[in-house]
């Protein structure tokens, strides 16, 4: 919507700066000193009531008295101010602005319905607006050369975009990036977004020719959907590394948890699941965040994850190693003439295999041999260099040979020398050439692990959504009868199951009797051993309550335990309304594993897969996707737990059927799109067993509500959303 005008805000021809003076420590003058001094290319036009002239420029006192055409408009008066100024901008024909003014909702009160009304009014007006409270924006392009911000610094120009609700963590980040030898296409503060939020700016660079990778640093995403669609658009059409930072790992309920799903459903899981499913690579702190970003803006991506580690000292040569293996990339297996070849030119006392320790009194031509004879190895996808300083070691002509050691090879490299002072010179020649140098083999380890992520998922497959033949019209209505008499409704086992039928889940077979008349007559349908369970919406935890009983051999047996269910029920919860008990079969002992289903408030229906039963709340072994997803999103669920493992068979045990846990994760996905009545639902255990044998469903609640989802959520409508983490 906003992108084309965006453009010509990021490469105006002529700028208005109203509020711009020459009171010194305003940002008005801030804004004009970094405009000028910035050497932007085309027209600057201060505004000021009181003043000829701002920094030797001719002044006019409003933006209606501007005589030449104007492009972008940068406002800096005070809050109350701002509105009318934004209807002179508009008269004047001005379609693009950029509101640095505080005052708005981050104050609150006042601030709230004043930023409502200057939203509503821009959007009558037609109007491209970021901010207000933003620190502004630059752009490094020569043939633009425009900082129009407050910020202290001009940042060089570079191949990486950032864009940030916080305008505060801006001025840090260009002070960090100028210290780090870090340049940027394109760099923009929007503050409250009250009108151009981060997607419009995705919209923009995805199509930007200076931008090569893009980093966010976000406090909230306004619409997941929009944000998904353009990220993945970004991911797979325009090939464009993102990564991001967000803030704020609360855990807010997505309702007041009255299932596991809930409980564990903090509000920033929704958020782990968008990154997830759109490629986005989430980074924890800003060195994180900014070792990858160099790495993507310098080198070439890997074509593989089997990396190689080229060192002159043991010890950082065993911490990269370390590091390779929790990153999940793999050392490469150099093949036998490589190390014939590196036996040659290094010295008997050195180690061929990998990692290459070269020995502490490497030269640089020892270097620039190991360097090459490596890369050109073809099990190699790149490699890490890693540098520690010694009395003998030319640290400046050991940088020199890494550009001619690497030429002509199309694979990254990513330097380690280690140190501050001693090896200033080299990194700078290093950094200067296109190759990142980092202080830790740790941070290069990293870097190289997310180059691997984005490159390995470039040619994913299986980016469809399967719906499976239900019976939605049933589960429709008898959900609308469940709410009838009111809402919210809570589903315990038989009412949770049914509702599973609909969707083809495998139940176990199960009856519920609500007497012992009731009870003889069923346990005639069924087989000893059975199990048995109170059913009813007031008893969440029906273990705690004493509710459940396994492995019934007999009908006195079950007589007994019938009246011992009730009473322990009855005490457990005095006013509890019970529906009966209900017979089960009794399930085979497999792996417990827990589905899931919500809603979140601004997101919309997800599903979460984890290690199941009794304490997957101390456990927290559990993911999240949104729904509907795409098919191959269900595996990848399952591969990023850390009970993976167990799946995949340990210590003697066969392999798990995991297909059948995938269909399981798809089939809850289709109910939580259709239905959006459903805000939570619970599988807990869903029990699997060895490959080829299926799952079955052991236990299951829901909770209904009549509004459509609203209580839940703000969303409820579907499309699919994928999953691009690569296994």
């Amino acid at each position: 919507m906003h992108a084309q005008t965006l453009k010509t805000m990021f490469s105006p021809e002529s700028i208005v700066v109203v509020g711009a003076t020459n009171r010194p420590g305003s940002v008005g003058l801030a804004v004009m000193q970094n405009l000028i001094r910035g050497g932007f290319t085309g027209g600057i036009y201060p505004v000021n009531q009181r003043t000829r002239y701002v920094q030797s420029i001719r002044a006019y006192p409003s933006v209606l008295e501007v005589p030449d055409p104007v492009d972008l408009a940068v406002i800096i008066v005070p809050a109350p101010m701002v509105e009318s100024v934004l209807e002179q901008a508009a008269e004047r024909g001005i379609r693009g602005v950029v509101v640095i003014s505080a005052g708005f909702k981050e104050i609150g009160g006042e601030g709230v319905e004043r930023e409502r009304r200057l939203k509503r009014r821009a959007e009558e007006l037609g109007v491209t607006l970021i901010g207000p409270n933003c620190l502004g924006l630059i752009n490094t392009n020569p043939s633009v050369s425009m900082n129009a911000s407050f910020s202290r610094i001009m940042p060089r120009r570079g191949k990486i975009a950032f864009i940030s609700q916080s305008g505060a963590l801006c001025t840090a980040i260009m002070d960090y990036a100028a210290g780090h030898n870090i340049g940027f296409s394109k760099f923009v503060s929007f503050g409250n977004k009250a009108v151009v939020d981060e997607v419009d700016l995705l919209e923009y660079l995805k199509e930007d020719p200076e931008t090569e990778v893009i980093v966010m640093y976000l406090e909230e995403i306004s619409d997941g959907r929009r944000f998904l669609e353009t990220a993945r658009e970004i991911n797979w059409k325009h090939q464009k590394p993102m990564l991001a930072m967000k803030s704020g790992r609360s855990q807010r309920g997505a309702l007041a948890a009255s299932s596991h799903t809930g409980a564990l459903a903090g509000s920033d899981s929704a958020y782990d699941a968008i990154f997830a499913q759109s490629g986005i690579q989430r980074m924890e702190n800003l060195n994180d965040l900014f070792d990858a970003a160099i790495a993507f803006a310098r080198q070439p991506l890997p074509k593989g994850n089997r990396i190689a580690i080229i060192t002159n000292a043991g010890g950082p040569g065993i911490m990269a190693t370390d590091a390779a293996e929790r990153y999940h990339l793999e050392l490469a297996e150099l093949s036998r003439d490589t190390r014939e070849r590196l036996m040659e030119v290094l010295p008997p006392t050195a180690s061929v295999a990998n990692p290459v320790d070269i020995i502490g009194d490497a030269t640089h031509e020892r270097y620039e041999a190991a360097i090459r004879t490596v890369l050109q190895d073809k099990s190699v996808s790149g490699a890490i260099v890693i540098l520690s300083p010694q009395a003998m070691t030319d640290i400046v002509r050991t940088a020199e040979i890494v550009p001619r050691a690497t030429r002509g090879i199309r694979k990254p490299v990513l330097c380690v020398f280690m140190g501050i002072v001693d090896v200033s010179e080299g990194v700078r020649y290093l950094e200067n050439n296109g190759f990142p140098n980092y202080f830790l083999a740790e941070q290069a380890v990293h870097a190289m692990a997310a180059m691997v992520y984005f490159a390995s998922r470039l040619n994913i497959k299986g980016k469809r959504v399967k719906r499976f033949a239900v019976k939605h019209e049933e589960a429709r209505r008898y959900v609308d009868t469940l709410i009838e008499a009111g809402s919210p409704v809570y589903l315990p086992q038989t009412a949770a199951n049914k509702l599973l039928e609909f969707y083809g889940f495998p139940v176990l077979k199960g009856a519920l009797a609500r007497s012992e008349e009731e009870l003889d007559q069923a346990l005639n349908d069924f087989e000893f051993p059975v199990a048995m369970k109170i059913d009813s919406a007031d008893i969440l935890h029906k273990f705690d309550a004493g509710g459940v009983f396994l492995k019934i051999k007999s009908k006195e047996q079950a007589k007994d335990t019938y009246h011992k269910i009730l009473e322990n029920a009855r005490r457990y919860n005095p006013t509890a309304v019970i529906n009966g008990v209900r017979v089960e079969d009794m399930a085979k002992k497999g792996l417990e594993v827990i589905l899931g289903g919500n809603r979140d408030p601004k997101f919309g229906p997800m599903v979460m897969v984890g290690l199941g039963g009794t304490f997957v709340e101390v456990v927290k072994d559990v993911t999240f996707r949104l729904a509907p997803m795409w098919e191959r999103s269900a595996r990848r669920m399952l591969e990023s737990l850390k009970m993976y493992r167990l799946l995949q068979g340990v210590r003697g045990m066969p392999p798990s059927d995991v297909g059948a846990i995938a269909e399981c994760i798809l089939r809850l996905s289709q109910l939580m799109s259709d239905l959006p009545e459903v805000c939570e639902l619970d599988i807990n255990p869903l029990i699997v067993y060895p490959e080829g044998l299926g799952c079955v469903v052991a236990d299951s609640r829901a909770h209904l509500h009549h509004s459509g989802g609203r209580a839940c959520t703000g969303k409820t409508d579907g499309e699919e959303y994928a999953d691009e983490t690569p296994r």
